[in-house]
């Protein structure tokens, strides 16, 4: 009975624990995830080392084929793919499309599997913007469901969707705002936003806590901002007045100010030593400040002076500003914490230098390598004496370095990371986003405190890696902020990154429209990606349309600038397809070839015409150089010949579409049939012989014509040197008529058939004998006559370059 009754317990138990599992995977949206967030992440992990995996694969051509010839790569390959194809195929099937993935015909195959991708693709992406339509509200049927403690006054951040609640129940729906239901903080700066393609130049005004005083330019405030006698002259004059009272200052301008404190900065002995934890405050124990007027701030100031440590980190916002802004910035004591209002205060933060400077106060930052750079930039903030967890994290050789990681491994805290992309200029600020905003900085001190002791047992006591740490910190300290600036070649960055092969018609494009997002996202203040993402501008670049219609399609969704000036870009796009279609090599420089010759527009053969004279231009100065040395064959050595031969295999590209003979090309090559340069100079000598009979045929023309002009002016002098019947009678007087001419004013003899036939074929000048060519000897010349064209070729040069640097080949 015992037994029995133990057995049913344990089969109850049993069911107990099933049904339990049960309504647990009930309860998750997929198997192994409990709700949308989880399977977000985990997905977003997996999709980045897909393509950290992706671009550590061979590339397309030599690389590829290389590896492709060993057995056990091709087998693996073609194992992989097979998978790939499988599971896509799963996929296809799953949202009720075609899934004929495996077809192995060569011929048809790709073209087969590309089409069943690319609609799978369009299904799955529309399905998807409905299902996101109704997340965010635009469905008016389906309302969205709100929190019951949500107030209407108050926004809710557009970067998260779900919260999940802590009782395990089901998740909240928020509605999702969008960031153009914000107001834009730029308007209400006092001093506007400098997007110029200039470099950046400090704020700073006045240097707390300096050993070094600042520079002139600085205090001064008619060199740095008034220039009153600039109101008077035109703008380009105002600049270079402006360069010339400011060029003894450059050195001052770029330097850090801070620089001469923390060369000279020596730690405190107290912050070397071993320290014994202060365990932090619980959050909710803990008060918290919101500081948005000037006389807290003064206050929050005058409080920081007091400590010896105070931790410190910011809440940026990149997106829909050029250069960024700082929306927050966290400080937290052993006491309290504070939450500053960046936007509002932005123009009276340079307060906090005070504190921030103080070289006996100790400021912890976690990652500070992009905190310094934003408080240079929009507050002309800088820190002395800081100490950055991250470098103490690497130094121990954590598995992770990140803020997260060390909340866990130290306080045993998991913080919601789902704020972290959130949309940090809105006001009034959710409270969740506030408590958010305190976890950064409430528990870093405690960190801190941790950090250092482990550090010191790490080396056994001594302080000898703890000091690394504090010089990481302090070279961090150094970094000065650097504005983008925009040049030609910026865009030859952004493109090797992409590794797509351009012709020069998209390598064209992509340049014209890299300097238009630049361009307008300085003009507008909204960063590159919000003007034109980089993938929508490959996109258009490969595709080139010729309709603006084909520009739209190309985005997706469209950005708003680009509808604005979709105009602008078809004018850009056209302007990219007149281009001479030229290949272009690896190293972005263009390789031109006979196709290319043949195919190309008239602008496009004057294009290269033009080029070519450019390169003979330049290697002027050489051609006189080997022919001075021209006649010095017999006096080199064994091993200057050999150098000779070697220089000569090298072939110029460009040269060898010039009908020359001796201009470094070798001489194998030249009677190679199979070599690029015999059927050049083949085809050379065919135009020579089509020149030459042309001009034979133009010869014989001009005979004829010749000849018929000389047969008319024959036949109108014999007619009027004829005499009449009548006088050949009267002066014959019935006599014989003997043929001789009457007078007729003054009597002429008349030409005998001879002469008539010499008269009508004209003399043929027979050509002088054909002497054997001998080159002139330049070495006896004066080549001192040439500096003069020398000089004027590359001034030509210098115009042609300026007016066709477009088209210019890279070397």
């Amino acid at each position: 009975m015992d037994s029995s009754k133990s057995k049913d317990s344990t089969n109850s138990g049993l069911q107990e624990t099933n049904s339990d599992i049960n309504d647990e995977e009930k309860n998750d949206l997929c198997p192994g995830f409990k709700d949308a967030d989880a399977f977000v992440k985990y997905g977003l992990g997996a999709v980045l080392s897909a393509t950290k995996a992706s671009a550590g694969l061979p590339q397309t051509g030599d690389e590829y084929d290389f590896y492709r010839s060993f057995p056990g790569f091709q087998e693996f390959c073609e194992s992989q793919g097979d998978k790939l194809l499988h599971c896509m195929s799963q996929i296809m099937q799953h949202h009720g499309c075609r899934s004929r993935m495996r077809d192995r015909n060569k011929l048809t195959g790709l073209e087969e599997r590309f089409d069943l991708v690319v609609d799978s693709n369009d299904v799955i992406l529309e399905r998807v913007g409905i299902l996101l339509d109704e997340a965010d509200g635009v469905n008016r049927n389906q309302q969205p469901v709100m929190p019951a403690e949500f107030q209407p006054p108050k926004i809710v951040v557009s970067s998260w969707n779900r919260m999940g609640s802590s009782s395990g129940s089901r998740s909240e729906t928020f509605r999702l705002l969008q960031a153009k239901n914000i107001a834009r903080p730029q308007m209400k700066f006092k001093e506007k936003v400098d997007n110029s393609n200039t470099p950046f130049i400090p704020k700073i005004f006045i240097k707390p806590n300096a050993v070094k005083p600042l520079p002139s330019y600085f205090t001064n405030k008619q060199i740095r901002k008034e220039r009153p006698e600039d109101l008077d002259v035109p703008a380009a004059l105002a600049d270079f007045i402006h360069q010339q009272r400011t060029q003894e200052h450059v050195e001052d301008m770029f330097a850090h100010p801070y620089q001469y404190e923390l060369d000279h900065l020596t730690i405190q002995e107290s912050v070397l030593s071993k320290p014994e934890p202060q365990m932090y405050k619980p959050l909710t124990e803990t008060k918290c400040s919101f500081i948005d007027t000037l006389d807290d701030l003064v206050a929050l100031n005058e409080k920081l002076c007091k400590l010896s440590e105070f931790a410190v980190d910011l809440e940026h916002h990149s997106y829909r500003s050029f250069l960024g802004l700082t929306c927050l910035i966290q400080i937290s004591s052993r006491e309290e914490d504070f939450i500053i209002d960046a936007i509002e205060l932005r123009s009276e933060l340079y307060i906090l230098n005070e504190a921030f400077t103080d070289p006996a106060i100790v400021k912890v930052f976690h990652g500070a390598d992009s905190d310094i750079e934003w408080l240079q930039r929009d507050f002309g903030l800088y820190v002395v004496n800081l100490f950055d967890t991250h470098q103490a994290s690497r130094a121990l050789n954590l598995a992770r370095h990140s803020l997260d990681q060390l909340l866990k491994h130290f306080c045993n805290v998991n913080s919601e990371k789902r704020y972290q992309l959130a949309d940090w200029r809105i006001r009034p600020l959710p409270d969740e986003m506030v408590q958010y905003a305190r976890m950064d900085t409430h528990y870093l001190l405690y960190i801190y405190d941790c950090v250092r002791v482990q550090l010191l047992d790490f080396n056994h006591g001594q302080p000898g890696l703890l000091q690394s740490v504090w010089n990481k910190s302090k070279d961090i300290s150094l970094k000065k902020y650097t504005k983008p600036i925009f040049t030609e070649e910026s865009y030859l960055e952004l493109q090797r990154k992409q590794k797509r092969s351009f012709n020069t018609q998209q390598l064209t494009a992509f340049r014209l429209l890299f300097a238009w997002r630049d361009k307008l996202a300085r003009q507008e203040d909204e960063s590159t990606g919000f003007t034109l993402p980089t993938h929508m501008m490959n996109k258009i670049s490969e595709e080139l349309p010729k309709e603006p219609q084909g520009i739209i399609a190309c985005c997706n969704p469209v950005p708003p600038l680009v509808r604005q000036q979709v105009n602008e870009l078809h004018l850009l796009v056209q302007q990219a397809r007149e281009m001479p279609l030229l290949k272009v090599r690896k190293d972005g420089c263009q390789k031109v070839s006979e196709s290319d010759l043949q195919h190309c527009s008239p602008d496009g053969k004057l294009d290269t015409l033009i080029r070519l004279i450019i390169l003979l231009i330049l290697n002027s100065a050489s051609f006189l150089k080997e022919l001075e040395t021209q006649n010095d064959h017999e006096s080199l050595s064994v091993a200057q010949m050999k150098a000779r031969r070697i220089i000569e295999c090298f072939e110029n590209p460009f040269r060898m579409y010039l009908p020359s003979s001796d201009v470094h090309i070798s001489k194998n090559a030249k009677f190679d049939p199979s070599s690029k340069i015999f059927e050049i100079s083949k085809r050379w000598k065919l135009l020579s012989m089509e020149q030459q009979q042309k001009e034979l045929e133009a010869k014989k023309e001009a005979n004829k014509k010749a000849k018929e002009e000389a047969k008319e002016r024959t036949k109108k002098e014999s007619l009027q040197n004829v005499a009449t019947v009548r006088q050949q009678a009267a002066v014959s007087g019935g006599k014989k008529r003997e043929r001789v001419a009457s007078e007729v004013g003054e009597s002429t003899p008349k030409p005998s058939k001879k002469q008539m036939k010499s008269a009508e074929k004209p003399q043929k000048t027979e050509p002088p004998p054909k002497d054997s060519f001998k080159p002139f000897d330049y070495s006896q010349s004066d080549l001192k006559v040439f500096a003069g064209m020398y000089f004027m070729l590359t001034i030509c040069l210098f115009l042609l370059y300026r007016g066709f640097r477009h088209n210019w080949p890279k070397r």
